[in-house]
């Protein structure tokens, strides 16, 4: 089966007047279908700027990116792109916040409505379609960006920490919401975050990337044994202390012994 997003060698730097900075060093991994990845790594590794690179929105220096088997040359519109921020806009309410993606491309049909609140009543925000964002909690708009997202259809979904502005109980509980609802919906996505707990309670697999230029130190499949495999139920399960443990060791390896600290129980 051809991998849905496959990265082939992949190599980036920053150029400035005072010179180049290496973000990225042979960064090789393949996504299957419906699969949910994890990336993690030391802060300012690249993480971002590895997902800029899939959206299109810079260019490697080297290597290849591949979508369904075609090389990923720019944007690309099925590709769905998370923010740390929802990017709600106050003047519109839900209903046309949730639209705007659509109205943008020029697919805005009587489909793409009748879908769009088949999916705000599912997600549980038809009451608030009238609504402004700020009327909303965080979670909700997080939400509703999921939609907006969603509705145009993207076969690969790119998380860039979008829980990481919520409050630490509504981040647990959004995070299980909106990995339930990626999960139905069959979507292949991409999580960049900083949260191992969250990187572990999401993912089939997490990517460990080294310290900047990032390369990939370890790529671990996680594998739970429950009935009810939720993001919330993973946290609670005897294997999830194991992962987090391991992907700890592993980020921290290289660091200097006067700079570790010992991984939270």
């Amino acid at each position: 089966m051809t991998p849905i997003l496959e990265l082939r060698n992949i190599d980036y730097s920053y150029h400035t007047l005072d010179g180049e900075t290496k973000a990225l060093s042979n960064i090789s991994f393949t996504l299957t279908r419906g699969e949910f990845v994890s990336v993690v790594g030391p802060s300012g590794c690249g993480k971002s700027t590895l997902l800029s690179l899939i959206d299109g929105l810079m260019q490697p220096e080297s290597g290849e990116m591949l979508l369904n088997g075609r090389p990923l040359t720019e944007n690309s519109e099925r590709i769905g792109y998370m923010l740390q921020h929802d990017h709600l806009f106050e003047w519109r309410s839900i209903w046309r916040n949730v639209l705007l993606g659509a109205e943008i491309s020029g697919r805005l049909t009587p489909e793409t409505k009748r879908h769009a609140k088949a999916m705000l009543e599912q997600y549980g925000l038809k009451q608030f379609a009238r609504s402004r964002p700020s009327e909303l909690s965080g979670g909700m708009r997080q939400r509703a960006a999921l939609i907006r997202t969603l509705l145009m259809e993207p076969e690969l979904l790119l998380l860039d920490e979008p829980f990481s502005a919520l409050d630490y109980q509504t981040r647990l509980t959004v995070s299980d919401d909106i990995g339930q609802i990626i999960r139905r919906s069959g979507k292949t996505a991409l999580l960049v975050t900083h949260d191992l707990s969250e990187a572990v309670s999401l993912a089939d697999r997490v990517i460990i990337l080294t310290r900047r230029p990032a390369r990939i130190a370890r790529i671990i499949p996680v594998t739970f044994d429950l009935g009810d495999d939720t993001p919330l139920a993973r946290r609670n399960a005897p294997e999830f202390k194991t992962y987090f443990n391991e992907i700890w060791k592993e980020l921290n390896r290289d660091e200097p012994k006067e700079t570790r600290t010992a991984a939270p129980n």
